[in-house]
């Protein structure tokens, strides 16, 4: 196929274009030139920003586009428009997000499907943002995929979640691990994300998709041990319970990645009904895949892990991590 990925050369974007390429696919990428390029792609330069920022696509067509934007839904619109009669088929890259989450409701959700109810589309943010753009790739006149992924992890990962996690237990002594071990947790690998977007472009597969693990893929504890066993076995884990780490003021999710304590947002981030995606030929590679191919990555790197400027900081104060510790 003649593949073009707007963005590829970031996270989920590069999964796919590595992923396109080693199919034997016609793989274009187009973004701002900020990274380095997947081997074997044509790499197009522009600003989606800029009113004429995608000159560079004039005359092109593909078989699939594959778009990652995540910010002003305006650009995913212009595109979608752009390339309208030029391609075959189109896939948003959207978000779990953009379903209704009250944080603060009584009694657990109930597994969510595709059709759980949806933020408005004022909503302020990430969740409203993905949403106006998922709205604003219906001005492609085709086929038309709505990739709603969940908790994002694997090689390449520029938000900071596993990535905080495998230095934490790399620099070993007694890290503090949020309990309890057996939380179920749904995530998915940014290849398995990869590959479903690509059989679907192949096959013009149409509509929302919960692209995620089935619950309990694996669990707190799991994702902790193998962690620790891959980067070395420095560390010693000490599980704490949920009210105490609530209690010292951690935040979940920001301070301690991944982690939610049970209840409502749990139940909404790490308990859905992916029925649909899995019927469709979603496939889930093991976690130790996962947290293996993550750690060959971030050690290989000649710095740090990148980070996202969009994205806030993740990760636990040593201070306050020691303090829960005693």
């Amino acid at each position: 196929m003649r593949i073009l990925v707007l963005g590829g050369s970031g996270f989920v974007g590069r999964s796919i274009a590595e992923l396109a390429v080693a199919r034997g696919d016609d793989v274009t990428v187009f973004n701002r030139g900020n990274n380095h390029p997947v081997d074997g792609v044509r790499v197009l330069t522009g600003d989606r920003l800029d009113p004429h920022g995608l000159a560079a696509l004039d005359g092109g067509t593909w078989d699939a586009i594959i778009d990652t934007w995540s910010a002003d839904p305006a650009a995913v619109g212009a595109a979608a428009r752009a390339l309208t009669g030029r391609a075959g088929h189109y896939t948003y890259i959207s978000s779990r997000s953009v379903y209704v989450l009250d944080e603060h409701a009584t009694a657990p959700f109930a597994a969510r499907a595709e059709d759980a109810p949806l933020v408005d589309t004022t909503e302020p943010g990430y969740a409203g943002d993905k949403l106006r753009g998922e709205h604003a790739a219906q001005a492609f006149a085709g086929p038309l995929l709505l990739a709603r992924a969940g908790l994002i992890l694997g090689p390449h990962e520029n938000i900071g979640r596993l990535p905080w996690w495998l230095h934490r237990l790399h620099r070993g002594g007694p890290p503090l691990a949020p309990g309890p071990p057996d939380l179920p947790l749904q995530y998915i690998d940014t290849r398995d994300l990869a590959a479903f977007v690509l059989d679907s472009a192949a096959t013009a597969r149409t509509g929302p998709y919960d692209l995620v693990s089935p619950s309990g893929h694996t669990t707190m504890g799991e994702l902790l041990t193998v962690a620790n066993q891959v980067t070395g076995g420095h560390a010693d884990l000490r599980w704490r319970d949920p009210g105490t780490i609530l209690a010292a003021g951690v935040q979940p999710w920001t301070h301690l990645p991944i982690w939610l304590p049970p209840g409502p947002l749990h139940a909404a981030l790490h308990q859905g009904d992916v029925t649909r995606a899995l019927a469709a030929g979603l496939h889930c590679r093991p976690v130790a895949d996962t947290v293996t191919d993550t750690w060959t990555w971030l050690a290989a790197l000649p710095g740090g892990a990148p980070q996202r400027t969009d994205r806030p900081t993740v990760g636990l104060d040593p201070q306050v991590e020691a303090t829960l510790l005693l």
